[in-house]
């Protein structure tokens, strides 16, 4: 989830110490983040914050994943409030007091993933998570939980209102998949799971609880349902591969294994595997990607050159000396992710293979 930095940010001297607890939690748990503090506070590990925390807000909200702010909650508050969009777009942001006390998850709790990272950073500096979404705190899974860990994009995020005030009121919820679709059942709890083939049968069912849910690939009319529900549409999920000549059918399986697990994603989940196409001829990586069961689709060097994108690790000189173009792995996924794709999971590197996922529509 965490694909872009997560800014920690301290404005105390004792601040920038839980800061840099904060730090190594989020680094022992895989996580990019940056600790950011005015200059007198600098230490080894500190970038110099050189304009005032609301202006730094303002230039970093759209770009980092999460903002952790080491100080008062109002100060927090009141430089992320004019900039506050949608649940659905707007970054984790968590409060934590200088002494490292209380992490508390401020906004996006659900959908943005700041009741996990919460979570991590409490559990790592001994603070106390203060989590105050209702779902939560009487330990039901939302909605927009359900589609974060599914991979799920809202098609209708107008009914999250409804649907989740009938979750934490109690009332009786159906999740209803329909045709094809597969899901873990095992990350849905506290509902009745029906699977059904069309639409017809899902309005049927549904009117006969409080509320639904509908997973599907396909059209579903909305004019049809008496009862509040949220449709959650399966996002396209791709996997970009890079690899050394000397890279073996074992070592390429055991990478993308290694990413699939990084990303919580099953190999299950994943539409299509995507690389440059000089690899056509890469018996290795051929039978690899048959043995995983997906399709593996090859995309030119120009069209990987031709992209830019917000997500993109910087350009590795050696492969574009090497091929013409400065990466492969995040390059390939994003393309053949599609529409408003983003990375899940930035290149990785183990074994001579390198890894990416995307998302998209």
């Amino acid at each position: 989830m965490y694909t872009k930095d997560i800014a920690v940010v301290a404005i105390t001297r004792l601040g920038v110490e839980t800061a840099l607890k904060i730090s190594e939690t989020l680094e022992k748990a895989g996580l990019n983040c940056k600790v950011y503090a005015p200059k007198k506070y600098n230490q080894n590990g500190v970038v110099s914050l050189d304009v005032k925390f609301a202006d730094f807000i303002k230039q970093n909200y759209n770009s980092v994943d999460a903002i952790v702010g080491v100080m008062a909650t109002g100060i927090i508050i009141r430089s992320v409030a004019p900039l506050l969009e949608s649940k659905l777009s707007d970054p984790a942001v968590i409060g934590v007091d200088s002494t490292g006390k209380f992490v508390i998850s401020l906004l996006s709790g659900h959908y943005g993933g700041a009741n996990e990272l919460t979570r991590i950073i409490a559990d790592g500096i001994g603070g106390t998570a203060v989590i105050t979404t209702a779902s939560d705190a009487m330990g039901k899974q939302s909605v927009d939980e359900l589609a974060r860990l599914l991979h799920l994009s809202i098609q209708n995020p107008e009914s999250l209102v409804g649907v989740n005030s009938a979750i934490i009121n109690g009332d009786k919820l159906v999740v209803v998949i329909i045709g094809n679709m597969t899901i873990p059942l095992g990350k849905v709890s506290c509902y009745d799971v029906k699977k059904v083939k069309d639409g017809v049968e899902a309005v049927e069912i549904i009117n006969n609880y409080d509320a639904g849910i509908i997973v599907t690939n396909e059209p579903v009319s909305i004019s049809k349902f008496n009862k509040p529900f949220t449709i959650l549409k399966a996002k396209r999920l791709v996997v970009g591969l890079g690899a050394r000549k000397q890279a073996t059918i074992d070592s390429i399986i055991q990478a993308v294994c290694t990413g699939l697990k990084l990303a919580k994603v099953s190999i299950e989940d994943v539409n299509t595997f995507a690389t440059v196409d000089i690899k056509r001829d890469s018996v290795e990586m051929v039978a690899a990607v048959q043995q995983l069961g997906k399709p593996l689709e090859f995309l030119s060097v120009d069209a990987l050159g031709s992209l830019n994108h917000k997500d993109l690790s910087p350009d590795s000189k050696l492969v574009q000396e090497k091929i013409g173009v400065g990466g492969v792995c995040e390059r390939a996924a994003l393309i053949a992710a599609g529409e408003n794709s983003r990375l899940i999971l930035k290149k990785t590197k183990l074994n001579g293979v390198t890894v990416a996922i995307a998302e998209g529509e």
